[in-house]
């Protein structure tokens, strides 16, 4: 086995980091490229030869699978309905929260600036143009754009 664990990170062979990234309790896979100011959460996994481009925020709970590419800023959601306190006023914590997973699937794309709510797949092969708001399920091989993301055409 060619993985390496640092810090409680598991990378896989040939993994590139570049400078400014803050990695915590996740797992990337062979190949893949990680770019400036990025930021991945525990218990996200990142697949075979994917780029994560610089400014981008992977928080826990998402997996990318394989050949995903991820645009600059782009930002993953985690919780449907944020807060910073409870109803007592007390400051909410990990366990005041559940995680909502999110999935990108093989081969998509995710354009610069794009925001991906919560529990949704992206299916294999679509494109999400840059500046979207993904707030529900993409379906494969389609382009999709807008806030929210509308399907635009399909990709064969």
């Amino acid at each position: 086995m060619d993985k390496k664990n640092i810090n409680n990170v598991t990378l896989g062979k040939d993994v590139k980091i570049f400078d400014f990234v803050n990695l915590y309790g996740c797992f990337i896979d062979d190949n893949s490229k990680v770019g400036t100011f990025v930021e991945i959460q525990k218990n996200s996994i990142i697949g075979k030869n994917c780029k994560i481009s610089s400014h981008t925020f992977i928080c826990e709970g998402v997996e990318i699978e394989d050949d995903v590419f991820i645009g600059h800023n782009v930002t993953f959601i985690n919780d449907k309905y944020p807060r910073a306190t409870n109803t007592d006023g007390t400051m909410q914590s990990e366990k005041d929260w559940k995680v909502v997973k999110t999935l990108v699937k093989k081969g998509a794309t995710v354009g610069s600036s794009a925001t991906i709510l919560c529990g949704v797949t992206v299916g294999e092969n679509a494109v999400i143009g840059a500046g979207s708001v993904v707030t529900k399920d993409i379906p494969p091989n389609v382009i999709v754009a807008g806030v929210p993301a509308k399907i635009i055409r399909v990709v064969k």
